[in-house]
């Protein structure tokens, strides 16, 4: 009787089992941080003290915790942090100060190693694999390749052109060097660690800088110029020279330069400028070339550094404003534990997921169309 029972309605909960509603698995929980280098404008303790702040970019940027870095004995200043970046391959941040660079743990706040190179450091940049440093001497004649994991050099690069900042391509093959005493962009072959060829000259030293998704444009700022300059990546030349419109150049407080700081929206839509005198941002149009200025934002304080979320939809000033790029609104301004604000030309975001790094940002505003 049991046995015809199970045949009898057998196609019923056949039926039903196969007709029930697919279970999905439960969407992976990300959380999104924002990790700031301090002191990162020069070594002003005033806007944020000694260590990498972390925010909870989802719960509108509210502190959420100091990771240590260097120790700095009573009445003494502490070095500038110079660089940030991180990978999401292997869960690490990595800063430098004027002579030292530490790796930490992203989620512990572990220090892995600390170490001093020889001529100092300055604005690192890493691999997308995470295996790999560019590690430029304090405005000295060369870079160090350091071996992310253990800190130990493998060799060096020199260009003699006052090495400050480094970009790293999206795609592994290329490293960007610019020196603070070179109108010349030189391009490393990532395989072969060679300067394969030089954009420019600019119209002067170039400083900060930042390239498109494509590897074939680099858009400079130079000492002397409220404005940018655009260059080929692949032919070496001098495309356009762009000044801001209705501002002048004025005195500014730091880095003897009017424009430090320039960034591509992550789709390449826009271009945003940095204005120290003027405390402003000025965003240009990238669809056309040359770009074209678009509006100006008024900010609290000196700008001297500009940079983007991961998914493009807000700008991270070093004031320490956050700016929704769609309606280039102040969103959000850090404030560390005690209230303090916090400015730092040193930043970028972070997504964890299940205990994993799952994405890393980028304290260059590199396009990615």
């Amino acid at each position: 009787m049991k046995i015809i029972r199970l045949a009898r309605f057998a196609p019923i909960f056949l039926l039903t089992l196969f007709s029930l509603p697919a279970v999905s698995a439960p969407k992976r929980s990300e959380q999104h941080l924002l990790y700031v280098a301090s002191p990162g404008v020069r070594n002003y303790t005033e806007y944020g003290g000694v260590g990498v702040l972390v925010f909870d970019i989802d719960q509108g940027y509210k502190f959420v915790r100091r990771i240590p870095t260097w120790n700095v004995a009573d009445g003494e200043k502490p070095e500038n942090v110079k660089g940030i970046v991180a990978s999401a391959k292997t869960g690490r941040i990595y800063v430098t100060s004027l002579t030292h660079t530490i790796a930490i743990d992203a989620l512990s706040g572990k220090v892995i190693w600390d170490k001093t190179f020889a001529g100092g450091c300055d604005r690192l940049a890493i691999s997308p694999d995470g295996k790999t440093l560019y590690i430029p001497q304090f405005e000295g004649p060369s870079w160090h390749v350091v071996n992310a994991d253990t800190g130990d050099v493998i060799t060096a690069i020199t260009t003699n052109s006052g090495s400050h900042n480094t970009i790293y391509s999206a795609d592994g093959g290329h490293v960007y060097f610019a020196g603070l005493r070179s109108p010349l962009l030189s391009v490393v072959d990532a395989k072969t660690q060679k300067v394969q060829s030089k954009v420019g000259p600019f119209a002067n030293s170039i400083r900060p800088f930042t390239v498109n998704g494509k590897n074939s444009l680099v858009f400079v700022n130079v000492n002397g110029l409220l404005g940018f300059e655009v260059g080929d990546l692949k032919t070496g030349k001098k495309l356009y020279h762009v000044e801001v419109e209705g501002y002048k150049q004025g005195e500014v407080k730091r880095h003897g330069c009017p424009s430090h700081g320039i960034a591509l929206t992550p789709d390449e839509k826009e271009l945003w400028l940095a204005d120290c005198a003027n405390t402003a941002i000025h965003v240009f149009d990238a669809t056309v070339m040359p770009p074209k200025q678009k509006t100006s934002l008024k900010m609290r304080d000196c700008v001297g550094w500009i940079s983007f979320s991961m998914d493009g939809k807000v700008a991270y000033s070093s004031t320490g404003e956050v700016v929704d790029v769609a309606s280039k609104k102040v969103v959000a301004t850090l404030q560390d534990e005690a209230g303090h604000e916090v400015q730092s030309e040193k930043l970028l975001d972070l997504t964890i997921a299940e205990g994993k790094v799952i994405g890393a940002g980028n304290q260059f505003g590199v396009g990615k169309k």
